[in-house]
């Protein structure tokens, strides 16, 4: 889940609620999904929210959605916008990134708290929405230090997106004092080494020019002339990517951001040639695109899935509450229902079902009284939820602390990190089920087994205490075409048990108490596996069935996770315990 640092005292600030103490202010994060996840260094929270909230990567949307929470704003907010000055004239760029947006912000005062949520919000948007600005990227600029050509119709100024040899045009870059190519910076700069996949494949990379000279290398780095500091007050955003969709609403969110913190937004100009690649090749675009949209929800769809008997009345007020607008309306057979308007920066709104989510949270989803369903029976525990019951309080009886993770991995954690590949014939080995349109590329596929997932939290908790004994019950997946979904899903038991004194044996020993309590009879014939050490593994074997694998990870294994200590581990499937 992503985090982001906030600072209690900007929240009290831009929230105008200086009487909130830390406690209150966690109290009220936590009724809008925001986690307080600890301390930072600096005193600041750190919170855990849900991924497709990306308004909130920021201080300013944190307090934003405080502000709607405290009820001192209501309905969709969409800031005024001045004439376009500017124009980005579009020709020649790279077909693998042909897409580029624009927005200035003029009047800010970036302190040193301005300034660092700027960057933060700008590498968070880059972790996950940009994909690691493969698919979207953001350069920010001081627009003082950029002298625009005179735009090719009216008398405003331009700057111009399009590609150049790597090895011909020169520039400055942020961190450096001397001129490069953009090769030079791919080859010898940090960023650049960072970055520079992504421009790999191009004969000509992206780039911007005004009339002094290229001053932006994107998706990679920006030059040094135009960088933003605490003294910048009008500043040019410009993003480039695979997508118009994404870097249009990624603009979105950081001028709403900029525009809490007194800015004030002026449109700009994207002007495609007509022969540019893409959809919009002819086509001028005005931008930020703060187009509101609509949707529709039924009042018996709200009251069905949020179990209280709102009025029309009420859901409009906590519609509101969230930052929509609603008006009532009407289906064709004459049923109640609302037209949604839904702000700019909210990119996660997608369904109804988010609509009710959001009226759900202003009504206060902890304020709902649990009922029964109106049914002629009442649910109990299906019998693989009682297997699975019992084998985890077994599990913590011998000492291992329950976890539960995500489903969702990447395919490095849950095969090239443990040193497996889809194709061994071994436990965890399968063809991935992978997610088409992921999100983040830190959760592409779904897991095919559950050690790597606790090989993960040891490796996150190596400032924590010796012994770390951990369990997990879950999920795991696989491609299977003789399923009717083409997925094979089961539950598996992973246990890892990380100690100086850790040993196949100890790993067995409960293996072994576990079988008994289940009464099953446990056999542990020797087997290879490329998670663990040759001769300290064997098959997991119960009632004559093949289940699983234990033994002692790998040296290269715990290396790669930055493991100092032995770690004994094993996994096999639940329904082994039937």
């Amino acid at each position: 889940m992503p985090v982001v640092d906030v600072d209690p005292d900007e929240l009290r600030y831009l929230t105008g609620h200086d009487e909130k103490d830390d406690d209150e202010l966690k109290s009220d994060l936590f009724d809008l999904g925001l986690e307080f996840e600890g301390w930072t260094e600096d005193d600041e929270f750190q919170l855990e929210f849900a991924p497709d909230r990306l308004d909130r990567l920021s201080v300013e949307g944190v307090a934003r959605s405080l502000r709607y929470h405290y009820g001192d704003d209501r309905g969709v907010y969409v800031p005024s916008t001045n004439s376009a000055e500017w124009t980005i004239e579009v020709e020649d760029q790279p077909a693998g990134r042909p897409y580029v947006t624009g927005a200035i912000v003029r009047g800010l005062d970036m302190d040193e708290d301005a300034l660092e949520s700027l960057i933060q919000l700008q590498e968070k948007l880059h972790a996950t929405m940009g994909r690691k600005r493969a698919k979207g990227a953001i350069g920010v600029h001081d627009l003082t230090m950029m002298k625009g050509d005179a735009a090719t119709e009216g008398t405003g100024k331009s700057i111009t997106y399009t590609s150049v040899d790597p090895d011909e045009a020169t520039f400055v870059p942020l961190d450096a004092d001397a001129e490069m190519t953009p090769n030079e910076v791919v080859a010898d700069h940090e960023t650049g080494r960072a970055y520079g996949d992504l421009v790999a494949g191009f004969d000509r990379v992206p780039a911007i020019f005004d009339s002094i000279g290229l001053f932006s290398f994107p998706p990679v780095i920006n030059g040094r002339r135009t960088e933003v500091t605490e003294g910048s007050r009008d500043l040019f955003i410009e993003m480039t990517g695979t997508d118009q969709w994404t870097i249009d609403h990624m603009c979105n969110i950081v001028c709403y951001a900029l525009e809490a913190r007194g800015g004030k937004v002026e449109r700009v100009e994207v002007e495609y040639a007509d022969n540019a690649p893409g959809e919009y090749a002819g086509r001028t675009l005005e931008r930020p695109d703060f187009e509101v949209r609509s949707k529709t929800v039924t009042l018996e769809r709200i009251r069905n899935v949020l179990g209280v008997d709102l009025d029309a009345r009420e859901v409009i007020d906590y519609a509101e509450r969230a930052g929509l607008d609603a008006t009532r309306t009407e289906t064709d057979d004459g049923a109640v229902a609302f037209e949604v308007e839904v702000p700019p920066y909210r990119v996660d709104v997608i369904h109804p079902l988010d609509l009710i989510d959001d009226i759900g949270r202003a009504l206060g989803f902890n304020t709902l009284e649990p009922t029964y369903p109106d049914v002629s029976t009442v649910g109990g525990r299906h019998e693989r939820s009682r297997l699975e019951d019992a084998a985890r309080d077994t599990l913590v009886g011998l000492g291992f602390e329950d976890l539960l993770n995500f489903h969702m991995t990447n395919e490095a954690e849950n095969f090239r990190r443990m040193g497996l590949t889809a194709d061994d014939d071994a436990v965890g080995a399968a063809d991935p089920v992978t997610i088409q349109e992921p999100y983040s590329e830190d959760y592409t596929v779904l897991r095919t087994w559950a050690l790597p997932s606790l090989l993960m939290v040891l490796e996150n908790n190596t400032h924590r205490r010796y012994p770390q004994d951990l369990a997990e019950i879950g999920l795991a997946a696989g491609l299977d075409d003789s399923q009717n979904t083409g997925v094979a899903e089961h539950r598996t038991v992973a246990g890892a048990l990380a100690r100086t004194d850790a040993s196949y044996e100890d790993a067995k020993a409960r293996l072994q108490a576990i079988a008994e309590a289940f009464d099953k009879d446990l056999r542990t014939p020797p087997t290879t596996h490329p998670s663990f050490i040759d001769g300290r593994a064997a098959d997991v074997v119960l009632d004559g069935e093949p289940v699983g694998v234990v033994g002692e990870v790998h040296p290269k294994v715990l290396v790669e996770h930055d493991l100092e200590l032995p770690v004994a581990a094993f996994e096999f499937r639940l329904d082994g315990l039937e």
